[in-house]
C-alpha cells in the first residue's frame, strides 16, 4: 500500500509542478503576502476533490461530453488571456501603474474569484486530474485505489502550501521592483502561451 501511496504521490508532483496558470497565481500571491495561504487552500481543496472523482470512476466524464469541454476550452482561452494581458500591463507599468489596477493587490473576493478561475476555467486541470491522475488510479484493485488517490492529494498539499509559503519567504527579495516586472512579464507570456495553446488544440480538434 504505501508503494502504492508513493506513486500517487510521484506521480501528483509530476502533473502538478509544471508551471501554469495555479502555480503563477499562488506564487504572486506569495510574491505579495495578499491572501496566499487562502490561495493554496482553494487549489488543494480543487484538486482533492477533481482527484477523488477521476480516480474513483469519474475520468469517463469529461471525454463524455465533448461540447462541454469545447466550452471550458474557450472560456479557458479568454479568462487565461485576460490574466496574461493583465500581468504584460503590470509589467510594463512597473512602479508607475496604478496599484489598484495591477494583480498585485487583490481583495479576498477577488482572490477567490481568480483562484477559482485559474483552476475551475482551466481545461489542463481536468485533464491532469480527471483523466490522466483518474485513469492511472483506476487501474488499481479497488482496495488500493484510496491509497494511490491519498498520494496524489498530499502531493497537491505539499506542493501548493510550499510554494505559498516559499513566495512568501522570499518576498523581500522577489517583490523587488525589477524582479516583480520580470515575474509579471514571466507570468503574462505563461497565461498567454497556455490561451494559445488551448485555442490552437481545440480548432484542431474541431
Amino acid at each position: 500500500m504505501f508503494a502504492t501511496t508513493l506513486q500517487g504521490f510521484t506521480l501528483g508532483l509530476a502533473m502538478i509542478i509544471p508551471i501554469g496558470a495555479q502555480n503563477a497565481f499562488v506564487l504572486s500571491r506569495g510574491i505579495h503576502r495578499n491572501h496566499h495561504l487562502l490561495t493554496a487552500t482553494l487549489c488543494c481543496l480543487c484538486d482533492l476533490v477533481l482527484i477523488g472523482i477521476g480516480v474513483f470512476g469519474g475520468a469517463n466524464l469529461l471525454a463524455a461530453s465533448p461540447i462541454g469541454l469545447a466550452l471550458l476550452t474557450w472560456g479557458g482561452v479568454l479568462f487565461l488571456g485576460w490574466f496574461g494581458l493583465r500581468s504584460l500591463r503590470s509589467a510594463w507599468q512597473g512602479q508607475g501603474g496604478a496599484l489598484a489596477d495591477s494583480p498585485q493587490i487583490m481583495g479576498v473576493k477577488s482572490v477567490l474569484a481568480m483562484t477559482l478561475g485559474v483552476t475551475l476555467l482551466n481545461p489542463h486541470v481536468y485533464l491532469d486530474t480527471l483523466m490522466l491522475l483518474g485513469s492511472f488510479g483506476s487501474q488499481f484493485a479497488e482496495d488500493l485505489r484510496p491509497a494511490f488517490a491519498a498520494g496524489a492529494m498530499l502531493a497537491s498539499l505539499v506542493w501548493f502550501y510550499s510554494l505559498a509559503f516559499g513566495a512568501a519567504a522570499l518576498s523581500p527579495w522577489l517583490a523587488r521592483g525589477k524582479v516583480q516586472q520580470a515575474i509579471d512579464m514571466v507570468v503574462g507570456i505563461i497565461m498567454l502561451g497556455l490561451a494559445a495553446k488551448l485555442a490552437i488544440g481545440a480548432l484542431l480538434a474541431s
